[in-house]
């Protein structure tokens, strides 16, 4: 599986990607982009906080490359009893309301629908609090409901590791999932490579 390491402010002000990839200091808090060593000096190379991130697009197209899984990701249009019964996230308002604000998106039933979830935990039990780690993980609510939580099928999308949690700057870790987010709203063509 293909992972990216990303830098990021220890303030969780930024990610040094993009515009800030060759950053030295964070241009919003001016932090040190290094962790300091026990002398205050820069530990140049050794990021101050890292967020791994494990890109979703390549796991999905692997999905659609099974035969058994690529059925199940259209089970929800396929194979779903449609009695008025909620036993799926297909049959709730939510699901309904946006088949109809987005027409062509609800059509296709290969088209994902994916719920995020996130919750820190401290590595080390609470005998040591100086360490967070905050993983990001998707749900494919197209599969039926005894699929969509197995462990198979939740991915792990962003782990945020950090000396503190990114509490409300979520957001800024979440930048990397959200750009390969619009790739796959924008669609995204299975290749003869993959």
């Amino acid at each position: 599986m293909e992972y990216e390491k990303i830098d990021a402010c220890p303030n969780d002000c930024i990610l040094y990607r993009g515009l800030h990839v060759a950053a030295q200091r964070c241009p919003t808090c001016t932090a040190s982009r290094w962790k300091l060593a026990k002398d205050k000096s820069e530990r140049v190379g050794v990021s101050a906080k890292t967020l791994w991130y494990f890109p979703p697009i390549p796991r999905f197209r692997r999905m659609f490359q099974s035969t058994f899984s690529a059925k199940q990701l259209t089970w929800h249009a396929k194979g779903r009893k449609k009695d008025g019964m909620m036993r799926h996230p297909a049959d709730s308002p939510t699901w309904k309301m946006i088949d109809t604000k987005w027409p062509d998106f609800g059509i296709e039933p290969r088209n994902l629908r994916l719920a995020l979830s996130s919750d820190g935990f401290n590595p080390f039990g609470a005998a040591n609090s100086k360490y967070s780690c905050w993983p990001v993980i998707l749900v494919t609510y197209n599969l039926p409901p005894w699929l969509c939580m197995k462990r198979k099928y939740m991915m792990l999308t962003l782990l945020i590791s950090g000396p503190k949690q990114p509490g409300n700057d979520i957001d800024v870790y979440l930048q990397p999932l959200v750009d390969d987010l619009k790739v796959l709203w924008d669609g995204v063509e299975h290749s003869r490579e993959d």
